[in-house]
Formats: structure tokens, C-alpha cells, sequence
């Protein structure tokens, strides 16, 4: 049994503990490799202790040491620990990679002469000197010798070919890589030393992967032979972060190949090149070529002018901004840079350069895992290809007159922007900090395995976290740990970059529009004119007029817009129709002006300024609505079920606008009322719909709710200015027919209804008519009143006889017509009936004398299904308007509403009459009863549902985004764009939503065709 440990015993266990070891038994191991002596390091090997407890990972640094102890004879070994003792940079650059990164300890292990490597060869300078550091000419010698080729060869060929030389490639890039990666990890464990500039590291980078191309393609000459070799000039194009330098550690190597001469040998030597490559360091990666994966590998500079002249795409140009000659005929590459350089700096100038911009914007954030999305690094909201491409498309508005903007390298060319006065210098600068801190992050976790990753680690991942703090060189700062310190950062960094589109793009023009001082700006109005329009605008001055109107001056209200407004203006720029969406924005502020919570609750409410940009920019209907009913604004704040946008009661809100307009006696003061009243309702109803926040079945019933409710106090103060409170001459109801009765009325809808009265005790049948009648009137008459609102349509045509017939008749005066009268089409009319205001018993009675005219207890005769089947067919023959796609129009088109409708109510009185269930002026519900009493299947009921709900979903979004009732979809252009997107499908392939709304129609039109006919 083992002595109890004495407290002196317990000692080496608990003391590396204070250094950041975890291992309980890291005092011995220390002790083994002679730096502890069982109560602290060794006084001549205390630096060495101290520089290794400052790696990100001291444990791993530790094991890393001993297995490199272990490779080494004891001769080396002796060497190597008198080398740490003596040689700062030694124990920073050694301790710093053997922390960072595993994949490097292995590779020294493997290799574990390479440590002399990274001694110091000339004095250590405190601050970091590039010079130190490799040139492109070195790197390049480096590796054409390392595979025998002549670096001073006009077409250098190898004399290593094979296996062979794909290892020599791939230890010589593992060596760059380690000297590299140890010079830029130096820091961490030397306090004093600052970080290397991301800058560096990147130019470095690619520095090396253009050498080590180069050298690939000596190798693939050699292979391919030197006859073929030599009858052609082959150039290769770095693009992306290659092209920029401004490669990470682990990225593709993406590459373009221009070729002068045999272009089939030149096509054998580039694939070469590339397999060669890839074996030995990264990938190659030619798929930015001309047409892609199936595009010919190599082109000749005519074949490529060819191309990009006729066929590319704006991301294409996007892609060239980056070209750079890296390997082979450099000669050649700067023929190819300067022969597409005209059309890469006119692309801003092509009628798809918004749309393309716009695509591009999305695949910023749509390329990316949704697990992923808070820890992406490199595509996540707020993260490096944020900057990217904001940097990019500036280049290609502005790059068209200004030559110093035509850089290949991110970080240049935002210098370049804000020297050029097209970006703010303080924008610029904590944009630039954010990228090189981004950067910096991506490539501590990519040098840890030497792994492809841009994944922040998560919070769980505790280890990680502390791993990549302490790589970063971050420390605890009082308040917080290196953890919270980086978690702090990051979040700091990503919310700062989220913002680039305003900072970059519309904050300058909100300087040169508004004079207010702006930070040595110089965008002229021409400036700011292209770069609206690059971002879709299709009246870029009117809206600077409109910028100019709202921020010029100095009142507290001109400041708060002058903070909103790059938001905003973001904002809109991705919607449908930004000019309109910023005209009413204007009216709506200008209605405003006096109102202390409005621009407050914007600047507060994120969630409210970014809702009403969307529906500001998406809907005209909206955007014409809103400078009238601006109170709705307070409602777009509110988030969750309960948030009044979306949870107010229909019931509720009827009875509150039976009473406000029940205070005013005239029926004509209280239609005013009642259309305000509608509009703020119709406003709700029509934003919460659009921000996707309710269905179709809500939408219609609460518009139709409001009709109901409109129509009621219409009707209460027109019998109040009547009689007032003397007793009535008769009962007055109004019966609501077509979609009003089924409780599914759209946004543009008529309320179709017929009255009935029933006179009063002692008063005859003709005084009792011509009372109701002049009611009657009266409400069509107030409700009809003009109007900017959308309009209040009484349609009275479906009473009987038409519009000859009396406008009001009495309830047996009905009843006698409909048994000595009714006409196929009045009775299937009546299907639709529901009483919606006047005197409810009078309705309820209504209802029940029209039952077995609409519910027939015998069914339907045959003769009569046959004559609604004539009827339709004569619909679908006439009244489709000329010039109208059948298949896109969603009421009289294949499988549209009246499809759905005429189908329902035929089976409704056909088996109505015998199945009560079946007696409803609802569509879904009449579906589900024909569901459940089996006369479809399921499958039939779903697709008529589908057909109806889409076709009702469509007609509503269609008619807010044009401002106008509309039942046709277009085919094509900005107003489908809007369509599709407020439908939630993607803006840059509208044509899914046509191609949907076609399918579902069409599986709706073959039930139709089977169903209608068989009944």
C-alpha cells in the first residue's frame, strides 16, 4: 500500500495547475523533461515553462513536446532544450504552433528535424517584421526546386514527376505552412509581441498557394511531355480569395485557365496541374470558369471574351474582380485581366444587374446549414461574406469612373473606398477591424486540424471556447473571462458588421443629400444616383429628393430621421417596390410630423421599422392606405400571438365600430366613421397577412366581419335619422349573398346582398317597403360616398328580378316569388344566404323559409344539375376577360375559385337535403362535410381545398401588391417578384410560385372535371 503524500508531495500536481494544465500529472511530465523540480520550473528553464503555459492549449502543447522528446535522439534533444532556453522567438514560434494546432504538432513530430526551422536567425525585433517572412520570388524557388525544376526557365518542367513529387510538394507546403503558422500563433505566448496582421498571414497564404502552383505545373509538364508542353503558352487566373490575396490556411484554390496554341495539350497539363495540387496541398477548384463544371477547363483568350461578351451573368463580373495571374504564362494572365476589365467595369450597367444583385444578396445568408447559422464565421448574418460583397458591389457601381477601386483585395479596396469619399473613413475602419478580427477567428479553428471550417464553436463546446480565446490572445478583462471576453467580442463584431448595408451603402448618400457634416465625404449626386440604382431603385433622384425632404435641417425630428433613415433605406432596397415604399414612408412621416411616438417607436422598435419597410415597399394598397390610418404603426411592433396585429377579436372589434359610429346621427357623417374605422381594420388585416402572421380562413372572415359590421351601423343611423326614437314602420334585414354570405370575402370584394322587411303592426305592406326602401338607400347611398378608400360596393342584383325587381321586398312577398318564380340560379344563389344585419329574427326567419328552396328534400332533378352544368360551361365560355391566362386567373381560371365553387354547391343541393351537416355557406366547411359523408375522398377534398385556398391567397396578395382588385396573376415582371415574394417564395425565382399555383390548380381542375359531371 502507498505512503500517504505530504503536502510537499502534492505539490508538482497542483502547482502546472496555476499555468493552465489540467493534467493532475503534468509536475511530473515537466519534470521528466527537466523544466520542474517538484516545487516550481527550474530557474534556468522557468521561461520555458511560463512560454509553454501561454499556448492556447498548454496540455496539448505538453503531449505534442514529449512525443517530439521522444523523435529526437538525445543528442538533438540536448539541443533543442538549450535552444528554448536561450531563444524567445524559439519558445513563442515552437509552444504557439504545438498549442494551435494538432496537425502541425504531428507533422513536426513526423518531420522532427523541422523544429531548427523556426529558431531565430536574426535578431528578434519586438514588433513583428514582414520582411522576416518569405517573398512571392522565394516561395517560388522554393518549390520548383523542390520537385527539380530551373526557377529561372522561361516554362519550367520538373524532373520529379508521379508520387514522388506530390509527397516533395506536400512536405514543402507542410514546412511553409509551419514557419507561417508559427510566426502568427509567436504571439500568444509572448505577451509583449503583438498579433501578426491578418493581412500578412493572408498575402502569405496566397503567396504560397500560387508558388505551389507554379511548381504543380512544372510537375504536369514534365508528365504530360515536353513536346506537348511546349506548343502551347497556358495562363492561370487566381480567383476568389487566391486572386485577392487573401487566402485562409484551408480553402480552395480557385483558378481560371487562359490558353494560346494547342489548346488539347494545354487542357492535359492544367488537368494535370490540378490533381497535382490537390494530392499534395489544397484543392483546385475550376468551376468559376466559363459555364461552370460543363464548361471547357481551358479556353483560349478569344474563346473567353467570346463567352463573358454574350453570356455571362453579373455574379460572373463579380467573380472576374478578383482575377489575377498566379501561375504559368504570367504574360498571358495580364492579356486575359485587361481584356475583360472593360466588361467587368461595365456590368453596373446591365438591365439584370439589380435583379442579379439582389440573387446575390440572398445566396449571402441562403448558403448556409440552419444549425449552423449562429456559428458560421464566414456566411452567418454579420460575417466575412457580408463584407465581401458589400466591398463588391461599391467596386462595381463606382469602379466604372474611379481606376483606384479596381484592387483585388478586400481589405485595399475598402481603404480605397473610403479614401475616395464613396464610404465614411470611421465606417471603413471598424469595418476593416471587424474582417481582420473575423478572419483571425476563421483561422485559429482551421489551423487546430488543418480542416476546412468556418464554425464558431458553441457554447457547450466549453473547451473549444476557451481553446480559441486563448489562441485569439484574448484574456479576462475584470468583468468577464476569455470566454465571455471572446463570446462578448464576437457578438460585438457580428452586430457591427450586420449594419455594413447601411454603413456602406446609404449612409453616404444620406450625407450628400442632407449637408450635414459627413467624414471628408465626396459622393456626388451622380455618385449617389448609380449607386441607388445599383441596389434597385428605379427613381434613384426622386428618392434622394425624398432623403433630402425628411433629413434636411436641424429639428430633433430631422436627426432621428437622419439615424433611421440608412436602416430604412436598407430595408426597402429589398423589397418589391422601394420608390413607392419611401413615397409613402415620406407621406406617412409628413402625417406624422407632430406626433412624439412615431419616429420613437421606429427607432426603438426594430421589429416595427423593419415590418413596415416590408409592407411599405411590398404593397401599394398598403402604402396608399398608411399616410391615412398611421395609427396602425404602433401595431407592427408587437411580436407572438397575443400581439394585437394579429390577436384582435373580430367580434370586438365590430361592436367597438357599431358604438363609435352609433354616436352620429347622420348617415352620412356615420359612413365616414365607419370607412375610417374599416381602414385601420383593413390595415391590420392586410399587414398581418403579408408578414405571413395569419391564413387565408382568418383573412376572410375577418374582412368579411368588418363588412358585417360596417353594414350594421350604416343601417342603425340611417333608421335613426329615419324615425329616430320613435317606433320603426317595419324590420329591416339585410341578407348577405356570394362571399359576403360565406363569410369569405377579399380585399376587393363587393358586399353582394338582398333585404327583406316585415311591417310593423297596423302598417300596410306598401308603407312598410317604401320605409325599408328608403333605408335601404340611404345605407348604399353613405357607404358609396367617394372615396380614397377602397370602395364600399352595395350590390343589390341578386334580389329577385334583378336590378328590375323592388329593392326591398317583404318576407312573404319573398317566399311567394321563390314558389311561384325561382330559377335554377337563384336557388343555387341561396346557398350562399346568411343574415348580417337589421333584426336577427327576421333573418332567422328568412333562413328558414329559404331552406327547402336551397336544401331540396327530394335532391336535385337532373334536369336541373344538367342546367347549372350549361350555366357553367357558358361562364367559363364568356365571361374570362379578353387577354386573360385561363390558367393564371385565380376566379373564372382552371381550377380557380369558381371551379371549386360551382362543384361544391351543386353536391350541396344534390345532398343537402338529406345530410344537414352539408347546410353551410362556408367552402372549407361544405369540403369537410362532403369528406365526412364520403361523396369525394379525401384526396378529391384536399385538392379543392388546395385549389381554393390558393387560388383566395393569391387574389388577396395580388390585390395588395398592385393597389387595385385584380384575379390575375401575371406572368412575369416586378409585380409577380412582388407577388411570389409575399406569397414566401424566393424573389429571384418567381416563376416557382406560377409553377406552383399551376400545379395545385391543375390537381383541383381534374376533381372538378370528374366530380361536376358525375353528379
Amino acid at each position: 500500500m502507498n505512503a500517504p503524500r505530504t503536502a510537499r508531495d502534492r505539490r508538482p500536481a497542483r502547482a502546472p495547475a496555476r499555468l493552465g494544465l489540467t493534467d493532475p500529472d503534468a509536475g511530473r511530465r515537466l519534470a521528466d523533461l527537466g523544466w520542474w523540480d517538484g516545487d516550481d520550473a527550474v530557474p534556468a528553464a522557468a521561461l520555458v515553462v511560463w512560454a509553454l503555459a501561454r499556448a492556447a492549449d498548454p496540455d496539448l502543447a505538453l503531449v505534442a513536446v514529449e512525443r517530439l522528446r521522444e523523435a529526437l535522439d538525445d543528442e538533438a534533444w540536448d539541443e533543442l532544450d538549450r535552444a528554448l532556453r536561450t531563444d524567445q522567438g524559439l519558445r513563442g514560434r515552437l509552444f504557439g504552433v504545438l498549442g494551435g494546432s494538432t496537425a502541425l504538432g504531428e507533422h513536426l513530430v513526423g518531420q522532427p528535424e523541422r523544429w531548427r526551422m523556426l529558431r531565430t536567425t536574426t535578431a528578434p525585433g519586438r514588433v513583428f517584421d514582414p520582411s522576416r517572412l518569405p517573398t512571392a520570388d522565394d516561395r517560388r524557388r522554393t518549390h520548383l526546386d523542390a520537385v527539380g525544376a530551373k526557377p529561372d526557365d522561361a516554362v519550367p518542367a520538373a524532373t520529379v514527376t508521379g508520387h514522388a513529387a506530390v509527397e516533395l510538394l506536400r512536405l514543402a507546403w507542410r514546412d511553409d505552412v509551419l514557419l507561417l503558422a508559427a510566426t502568427d500563433l509567436q504571439a500568444v505566448c509572448e505577451p509583449e509581441l503583438p498579433i501578426l496582421p491578418v493581412d500578412v498571414v493572408c498575402t502569405q497564404l496566397a503567396d504560397l498557394a500560387a508558388a505551389g502552383l507554379e511548381a504543380s505545373l512544372a510537375v504536369a509538364r514534365a508528365e504530360v511531355g515536353p513536346e506537348r508542353a511546349g506548343d502551347h503558352r497556358l495562363g492561370v487566373i487566381g480567383m476568389g480569395k487566391c486572386g485577392g490575396r487573401e487566402l485562409n490556411y484551408v480553402s480552395d484554390i480557385d483558378v481560371i485557365f487562359v490558353a494560346e496554341g494547342a489548346v488539347d495539350s494545354a487542357t492535359r497539363v492544367a488537368a494535370a496541374m490540378m490533381r497535382v495540387a490537390t494530392e499534395a496541398f489544397l484543392e483546385v477548384d475550376a468551376n468559376l470558369r466559363p459555364e461552370g463544371r460543363s464548361g471547357q477547363l481551358v479556353r483560349t483568350l478569344e474563346g473567353h471574351v467570346s463567352y463573358y461578351r454574350r453570356w455571362a451573368r453579373t455574379w460572373e463580373f463579380q467573380a472576374l474582380l478578383k482575377a489575377r495571374p498566379v501561375a504559368g504564362d504570367l504574360d498571358l494572365g495580364r492579356e486575359y485581366c485587361d481584356a475583360l476589365a472593360p466588361m467587368v467595369w461595365s456590368a453596373a450597367d446591365r438591365d439584370d444587374f439589380v435583379a442579379d444583385v439582389r440573387a446575390m444578396r440572398r445566396r449571402v445568408e441562403d448558403h448556409i446549414r440552419h444549425e449552423h447559422a449562429d456559428r458560421e464565421l464566414k456566411l452567418g448574418r454579420g460575417g466575412l461574406r457580408d463584407v465581401e460583397f458589400a466591398v463588391q458591389l461599391l467596386q462595381l457601381v463606382h469602379g466604372r469612373g474611379d481606376e483606384s477601386l479596381r484592387g483585388q483585395n478586400t481589405l485595399e479596396t475598402l481603404a480605397a473606398l473610403a479614401e475616395g469619399g464613396y464610404v465614411g473613413r470611421d465606417d471603413a475602419a471598424n469595418l476593416a477591424a471587424s474582417y481582420r478580427f473575423l478572419r483571425m477567428l476563421e483561422h485559429r479553428v482551421q489551423l487546430q486540424k488543418l480542416r476546412r471550417t468556418h464554425l464558431f464553436p458553441s457554447d457547450d463546446d466549453t473547451a473549444g471556447l476557451r481553446w480559441l480565446a486563448r489562441a485569439a490572445k484574448l484574456r479576462a478583462d475584470g468583468r468577464r473571462d476569455a470566454v465571455g471576453v471572446l463570446q462578448a467580442e464576437r457578438s460585438r463584431t457580428t452586430v457591427r458588421v450586420r449594419r455594413l448595408h447601411e454603413k456602406l451603402f446609404y449612409r453616404p448618400l444620406l450625407e450628400s443629400v442632407a449637408r450635414v457634416p459627413g467624414e471628408q465625404l465626396v459622393l456626388t449626386e451622380e455618385s449617389a444616383t448609380k449607386r441607388l440604382a445599383a441596389l434597385g431603385w428605379s427613381s434613384p433622384s426622386g428618392a434622394l429628393k425624398h432623403v433630402a425632404a425628411l433629413t434636411s435641417g436641424t429639428s430633433r425630428a430631422a436627426r432621428i430621421q437622419r439615424a433611421l433613415m440608412p436602416v430604412l433605406l436598407d430595408r426597402l432596397g429589398t423589397t418589391a417596390d422601394p420608390d413607392h415604399g419611401l413615397l409613402a414612408y415620406r407621406k406617412v412621416s409628413e402625417a406624422l410630423a407632430d406626433t412624439p411616438w412615431f419616429l420613437a417607436l421606429l427607432r426603438d422598435e426594430g421589429l416595427a421599422a423593419d415590418r413596415l419597410c416590408y409592407v411599405l415597399g411590398t404593397s401599394r394598397w398598403v402604402a396608399e392606405m398608411m399616410p391615412r390610418s398611421p395609427e396602425v404603426l404602433r401595431m407592427l411592433g408587437g411580436d407572438g400571438p397575443s400581439a394585437e396585429l394579429v390577436a384582435r377579436d373580430p367580434a370586438e372589434v365590430a361592436k367597438s365600430l357599431r358604438a363609435a359610429v352609433g354616436r352620429h346621427a347622420d348617415p352620412r357623417s356615420a359612413g365616414n366613421v365607419a370607412r375610417s374605422l374599416r381602414r385601420v381594420e383593413l390595415l391590420r388585416i392586410a399587414c398581418a397577412d403579408l408578414l405571413g402572421l395569419t391564413d387565408v380562413p382568418h383573412v376572410c372572415a375577418a374582412l368579411s366581419s368588418v363588412w358585417v359590421a360596417v353594414l350594421q351601423a350604416a343601417l342603425d343611423a340611417a333608421e335613426r335619422e329615419r324615425v329616430g326614437d320613435g317606433p320603426r314602420p317595419a324590420k329591416i334585414a339585410i341578407i348577405g349573398m356570394g362571399r359576403l354570405g360565406g363569410a369569405e370575402l377579399g380585399y376587393g370584394s363587393d358586399a353582394d346582398v338582398v333585404a327583406v322587411c316585415e311591417p310593423a303592426e297596423g302598417v300596410s305592406d306598401q308603407e312598410a317597403t317604401t320605409y325599408a326602401r328608403g333605408v335601404v338607400e340611404a345605407v348604399t347611398t353613405a357607404l358609396g360616398e367617394p372615396s380614397p378608400d377602397p370602395p364600399l360596393e352595395v350590390d343589390t342584383k341578386l334580389r329577385p328580378e334583378g336590378r328590375t325587381g323592388a329593392l326591398v321586398r317583404t318576407l312573404s312577398s319573398y317566399a311567394d316569388y321563390l314558389r311561384r318564380w325561382a330559377a335554377t340560379w337563384e336557388r343555387q344563389a341561396l346557398l350562399r344566404a346568411r343574415p348580417v344585419a337589421g333584426d336577427a329574427e327576421l333573418g332567422e326567419r328568412f333562413s328558414e323559409m329559404i331552406a327547402p328552396y336551397r336544401y331540396p328534400s327530394e335532391g336535385l332533378p337532373e334536369e336541373q344539375a344538367m342546367e347549372i352544368r350549361r350555366m357553367k360551361a357558358r361562364v367559363d365560355a364568356e365571361r374570362l376577360p379578353r387577354g386573360a391566362d385561363r390558367a393564371l386567373h385565380t376566379k373564372l381560371g382552371i381550377g380557380g375559385l369558381a371551379d371549386v365553387e360551382w362543384t361544391v354547391q351543386l353536391l350541396q343541393l344534390q345532398h343537402a337535403g338529406r345530410l344537414p351537416a352539408l347546410r353551410t355557406t362556408s367552402t372549407l366547411e361544405a369540403l369537410d362535410a362532403l369528406r365526412d359523408a364520403e361523396l369525394l375522398s379525401a384526396d378529391d377534398t384536399d385538392a379543392l381545398a388546395a385549389g381554393w385556398t390558393v387560388a383566395t391567397r393569391v387574389r388577396g396578395v395580388a390585390t395588395l401588391v398592385r393597389g387595385k382588385a385584380t384575379d390575375q396573376l401575371p406572368r412575369s415582371g416586378r409585380e409577380l417578384a412582388a407577388i411570389a415574394s409575399a406569397l414566401g417564395y424566393p424573389e429571384d425565382d418567381p416563376g416557382a410560385c406560377i409553377d406552383e399555383y399551376r400545379r395545385v390548380t391543375r390537381h383541383a381542375r381534374a376533381v372538378v372535371d370528374e366530380a361536376f359531371s358525375a353528379v
